[in-house]
């Protein structure tokens, strides 16, 4: 724990001068929200929810921190909200840690992925899509993972990085959930969102033939969008 907590510090101090250099430099004014990412907060939004469930019980802390519109997956994809509903804390619940964390330029749409561990001993990794809320706190939207046959390292310090900002005079990046032409063969379930800015999306895609998925999440590089996270799981391999 205080790794992570060095690491927040640090993130915050990084994010920083990120901002700074956003305004500064001679380049174009940022339109409004611009340039107020803070990867930091989200981590904090990470740490309490992970407290939460250790505390109060696994399935009370997902719904708390689920957003309305949520997507899980146990193993198919459901609506999070009304799965989480039924479901009781289990006596000892699954633990984890973020390893990293991105967000939009706004900080309207954040991503951590790190790992976590069950109380069997079995553990795996974790992908999810966090989503700013109207009064600024977060609450995640995709939560996205799989088991692995060894744990994953543990970083050294957490690491942050945020899209990069565009000026008002500057065009917006191309905002699209449109299906890729490749997918749209065998796409039994599509979703995606991206952040107000347009700096940072995302894509569920959910195959008919063997319920496998891909989790795809770009971010905008100044030029062109960079993919940050690829999640590739086929249920039961």
């Amino acid at each position: 724990m205080k790794r992570l907590a060095f690491g927040l510090v640090l993130v915050a101090a990084a994010v920083a001068p990120l901002q700074a250099d956003a305004r500064s430099r001679g380049r174009p004014p940022l339109p409004p929200g611009a340039g107020t990412a803070n990867p930091s907060a989200l981590v904090a939004a990470e740490m309490a929810f992970a407290r939460m469930a250790r505390e109060k019980g696994q399935w009370t802390a997902f719904r708390e921190y689920a957003d309305d519109a949520a997507i899980m997956f146990v193993p198919q994809e459901v609506e999070a909200r009304e799965w989480l509903k039924r479901q009781e804390d289990p006596p000892a619940p699954v633990q984890w840690q973020p390893h990293e964390v991105w967000m939009s330029c706004d900080g309207s749409l954040g991503v951590t992925k790190g790992a976590w561990q069950r109380p069997d001993g079995s553990v795996g990794w974790f992908t999810t899509i966090w989503k700013q809320q109207k009064k600024g706190e977060y609450r995640w939207v995709l939560d996205h993972g799989d088991s692995l046959p060894e744990p994953l390292p543990e970083p050294e310090m957490l690491s942050a990085k945020v899209a990069r900002c565009r000026g008002a005079s500057q065009a917006a990046p191309p905002r699209t959930d449109a299906l890729p032409a490749d997918a749209a063969a065998d796409a039994r379930t599509f979703m995606g969102g991206t952040s107000m800015d347009g700096t940072l999306r995302w894509h569920l895609t959910v195959r008919s033939g063997d319920d496998s998925r891909t989790v795809a999440i770009e971010m905008w590089n100044g030029a062109q969008f960079d993919t940050i996270v690829e999640d590739n799981v086929v249920p039961g391999s």
